[in-house]
């Protein structure tokens, strides 16, 4: 028999098109009518009056709150269904996460976040089998290593590329082996892997939602609406051309779509009687056979066939749905959003960790009720697949920035909490949300203050601090009282109302002779094109008026600049160091006037460097020319400069624009912002900058500290113009003379790499239809090229669309502003106002050898990540009990963890229990300067400073079953069988860590007392 399973299921979006409560609620439904409350009180009701229904949920953010609104007798209900497997949960995370755009750190805790709320809530009858990520917009590698050390049998796609779809289903590779990992031995990172027949919809004419028009079934042969030949010999068609896609005789589909479910009723009435009528055929020599059924109870008839499967070891990027229409543009839509999520995520570790480190202290101190919960809630919402994507509309995106907003502010408290216990002073802690802006009160106003520095990492860290002050001299003391070297750097400001605009166009004049351009000025802010029914092809337009721009001068008048204070920190791992400032009675050096200011023409030598690198610039240009690695002797041609992409509105070759979701170029060539960059050089004992202004809307400063073996290039775009009516898409770009034969690199959620060539995929042979956004992939952390000798790194503080388009060559997508919608569902174009407006971000440009390059680019990435907390406080505080002796400086750690570990996870569990994850961050092979990537031990005995472990269990990754008993189904790949040792015993003295590997455990402990607490004081 062809078995054909249905799965009747709602996707519900948490959050797209109306914000998350507007979706729960059933509020404004002019927008598009979805209510998921109603939709779970449907669910139930139908699922008790028939006892063969099925049905699965999701996205636990929903289940969650209405869980919290039932009575107990409805609860309990729901816990009877579940335990018969009629409501079976899949997936089991907070949202159906974006696998591009996606931290894997992030993506760890909102899974844990959900599969914790099913564990407590229903124990192992609530525990998902199965993972189901129908709608995310191409799929990661490392997103099917993470499911599969999270105890999944399997995971089930929706969509994949077209072209790629095409070809599995005429080879039967429509469902194989994902190996997920280069480094893991498998099957540990080996996950089954299916793809959906029809994304996640109904077949066409099968859908019975009261969103859906299709007829319903009608088995009276009396009534003239009698359907149920006509509608059975359809459906016998699709399952059986459906099922020639497919390796055995089980076939699914998928009975749902978006929010559908809110009258239950019309789905299961009609689905009761289609599988009534179709069943009634196999009389008559049918040869099908359908049933209500689950992804995990089809993945269990697929593994009972016992078949060798094919074996996938790359990724599902770029996905397209057609010619024309690459899904990239998401990549870096909203990049305001995409920072403030990994801002967001940074604050939730140090949060966790301080929770971690002081206790019951924490949550109830000084400060009020600190808590991390909301925060931690916010974060997994902003994980959804049109969440940090920036896939949803504009109310939506401001309302998942009012909901990190508010989970920062529990998380304040306690914070301020533990760092009064940990430090044993009551001081006024302030946290300064807008330091990407120089805009922090503490620190502008106050005469004297402290400076709180929290690193989150298991090792010491020397971080810059900066923060702006008003003008003056600053004393700056370590936490021993020592005095430390800092600066006041004077900073342009990035109002553009405060500088001097130029006017740029290129003049061609004869010999010996002269040409006359006439200058109009518009009544708007740039010139305009015609309008468009009357204006020639652009293309056609640069021969009918001339290139121009208007350049905006910084003005060379201190009073315009905004200072702050510069001044190395050196924190202990896992733990604080107390800075104090003071400003000094005397005024501040006053910068050369501007007539003493040399021309750029004579900056014959203009470069910025310090004891590793020197970075050379074009004096005649302004732009960056050269990077020296002076410790490697190593020299490299660098070009960097900003660019736009005209944003395509449609073609004769497609009507495909540009959007939220896509990145469809007019033109393969992109155009300069400038040509060319006003500069100004600041020089100081602990940075140097060079300052470039590229136009009223792109500026750059290029900066180096001592001490660091990487260029930093702080960016600020935006507004973009779009006055003359032409979205754009602004990248940064790196050109090198470089060999690097089509490859580059890019990271896979910030974990593992992967190779990635112009114009090519490794399992088909691809027919490119867009030769720039066809090449472009996520980069969550880094991007990198190579020539066997050098690598060039780019690492972000966010994650954005890159490629490598021409050999030697990196671009990195920065900002987006575009004109139309590009008909993916959300209905308005990508026009952010407001913050989402001007946006500031860095790249970390590092130059280095092959061999040595991965340790310096993973552990800066790791800081990058993970950076130190900054919290100011006034001078004077009062001890936080009589008998605490304050303390300046303080570690959790007794020790450092080696260069390889990194503490993924250190967070409250539960009464006097702890969440640990430890994971190794290199992959195999991957580091032979330092041997970074060999196996590595952790003794946890007594590793803590504060709290000593008692009991250790270790789980799976999300923690919601011991490892000891967790089984996955094995599945035979056709590269031959895989080995499957048993689990080793477990030595808290003895953790051992393998190339990519993570550990979770969960930890009972005891804290120490104050009195304990000051013996395990860092001391410098």
């Amino acid at each position: 028999m062809l078995n054909v399973h249905l799965v009747a299921h709602t996707h519900d979006d948490v959050g797209w098109l109306k914000t998350v409560d507007q979706y729960f609620y059933g509020v404004k439904n002019s927008i598009q009518h979805a209510g998921v409350q109603y939709i779970l009180d449907s669910v139930i009701s139908a699922l008790l009056a028939e006892p063969t229904r099925r049905f699965i949920y999701v996205e636990i953010a929903f289940f969650s709150r209405w869980w919290n609104q039932q009575t107990n007798a409805t609860q309990e209900i729901v816990r009877k269904l579940v335990h018969q497997g009629r409501l079976e949960f899949v997936n089991g995370g907070w949202v159906m996460n974006d696998e591009a755009t996606t931290h894997y750190g992030a993506i760890v805790d909102q899974m844990t976040l959900g599969l914790r709320f099913l564990e407590d809530t229903f124990g192992t009858d609530g525990r998902p089998r199965v993972a189901w990520h129908i709608d995310p917009f191409g799929h990661s590698r490392e997103q099917a290593s993470l499911f599969a050390q999270m105890g999944f049998d399997g995971f089930f796609l929706g969509r994949i590329d077209y072209q790629d779809k095409q070809l599995r289903e005429d080879s039967l590779e429509m469902e194989q082996v994902w190996r997920g990992s280069t480094s893991l031995e498998p099957p540990a990172a080996d996950l089954f892997t299916g793809i959906l027949p029809n994304m996640y919809n109904p077949p066409q004419n099968l859908c019975w939602d009261m969103l859906c028009g299709d007829n319903p079934v009608v088995e009276d042969p009396r009534s003239p609406e009698y359907n149920v030949k006509t509608l059975v010999t359809y459906f016998l068609k699709v399952a059986t051309n459906q099922g020639q896609h497919y390796r055995t005789n089980h076939t699914v589909m998928t009975m749902g779509s978006d929010f559908q479910y809110e009258n239950a009723n019309l789905w299961f009435e009609n689905l009761d009687k289609l599988i009534r009528q179709v069943n009634a055929q196999q009389a008559n020599g049918s040869r099908v056979h359908v049933l209500y059924s689950s992804p995990a109870c089809y993945l269990w008839e697929l593994h009972k066939a016992n078949l060798t499967w094919s074996v996938k070891k790359d990724d599902f990027f770029p996905y397209a749905d057609g010619p024309h229409m690459f899904w990239t543009g998401f990549f870096t839509s909203r990049p305001a959003l995409k920072r403030y999520e990994r801002l967001s995520y940074n604050f939730l570790q140090v949060c966790n960790q301080l929770e971690a480190l002081a206790g019951r202290e924490a949550t109830l101190g000084p400060y009020g009720r600190g808590d991390s919960a909301l925060l931690n809630e916010a974060m997994a919402v902003l994980q959804h697949h049109d969440a940090v994507s920036g896939t949803a509309k504009q109310h939506v995106v401001n309302d998942y920035a009012r909901q990190l907003a508010e989970g920062w502010g529990p998380c304040e408290v306690l914070l301020s909490n533990a760092l009064a216990w940990l430090s044993g002073s009551k001081l006024a802690f302030s946290f300064c949300r807008e330091l990407n802006m120089s805009i922090c009160p503490p620190s502008q106003k106050s005469a004297s203050f402290h400076v709180v520095v929290y690193n989150p990492l298991g090792r010491k860290v020397d971080q810059m601090v900066r923060l702006p002050v008003s003008k003056g001299v600053f004393l700056v003391k370590d936490p021993n009282g020592k005095t430390v070297l800092s600066d006041v750097v004077v900073v342009p400001s990035s109002d553009p109302q405060e500088h001097s605009p130029e006017l740029l166009f290129s003049a061609s004049v004869p010999a010996l002779g002269f040409s006359i351009y006439s200058v109009t000025r518009m009544n708007q802010m740039m010139p305009q094109a015609p309008p468009p029914n009357s204006a020639p092809h652009k293309s056609q337009y640069r021969s009918l008026a001339i290139e121009n721009e208007v350049v905006v001068v910084p003005s060379s008048d201190p009073q315009e600049h905004s200072p702050e204070l510069l001044f190395s920190a050196s924190v202990p791992a896992l733990g604080f160091s107390i800075y104090s400032v003071t400003r000094m009675n005397q005024m501040m050096p006053q910068a050369p006037p501007p007539n003493s200011a040399p021309h750029k023409s004579q900056y014959r030598s203009l470069a910025i460097e310090n004891e590793y690198i020197r970075a050379t610039f074009d004096p005649d240009t302004g732009l960056l020319k050269e990077i020296r690695n002076k410790d490697k002797k190593l020299l490299l041609p660098v070009s960097q400069a900003f660019f736009w992409y005209i944003a395509s509105a449609g073609d004769d070759k497609s009507r495909q624009s540009s959007g939220a979701y896509i990145f469809r170029p007019e033109e393969q060539k992109p155009f300069p912002v400038s040509r060319w960059a006003q500069i100004r050089l600041v020089k100081t004992a602990l940075v140097q900058e060079v300052h470039q202004s590229f136009s009223a809307w792109c500026s750059q400063v290029v900066r180096l500290y001592q001490g660091q073996r990487h260029l930093e290039l702080e960016w600020t775009v935006g507004p973009i113009p779009v006055g003359d009516a032409w979205g754009k898409e602004v990248i940064s770009r790196f050109d090198t003379p470089m060999k690097t034969n089509e490859y580059f690199y890019t990271d896979s959620n910030g974990r593992e790499i992967l190779r990635r060539r112009r114009n090519y995929r490794p399992t088909w042979a691809l027919k490119q239809t867009e030769p720039v956004a066809g090449n472009y992939y996520p980069v969550n952390t880094r991007i990198y090229i190579e020539d066997g000798r050098m690598q060039l790194t780019v690492l972000t503080d966010r994650s954005q669309g890159g490629s490598s388009l021409t050999d030697g060559s990196l671009e990195l997508m920065v900002h987006r502003k575009l004109l139309k919608d590009d008909d993916r569902g959300v209905g308005e174009p990508l026009l952010e106002k407001g913050s989402g407006e001007v946006v500031r971000g860095r790249h970390l440009v590092l130059l280095d050898r092959v061999d040595s390059a991965a340790a310096e680019h993973r552990l800066l990435a790791e800081r990058e990540v993970l950076a130190p907390q900054v919290v100011l406080a006034p001078a004077d505080g009062a001890r936080y009990r009589p008998r605490a002796t304050p303390i300046k400086q303080f570690s959790g750690l007794r020790r450092e963890l080696p260069p390889s570990v990194h503490l993924l996870t250190l967070a409250r569990w539960g009464p006097d229990m702890l969440l640990l994850r430890l994971e190794h961050q290199f992959t195999a092979g991957e580091d032979s300067s330092r041997n970074l990537s060999a196996p590595v031990t952790v003794d946890l005995r007594d590793l803590f400073s504060t709290f000593a472990i008692t009991h250790l269990q270790e789980t799976t990754l999300a923690a919601n079953q011991p490892r000891a008993s967790a089984s996955r189904l094995q599945w035979t790949p056709n590269t031959g069988p895989t080995p499957h040792p048993a689990p080793s015993t477990l030595d808290p003295s003895s953790i051992t860590l393998q190339p990519m590997e993570i550990r979770t455990f969960v930890a009972s402990v005891q804290w120490k007392d104050s009195k304990t607490r000051s013996r395990f004081r860092f001391s410098s």
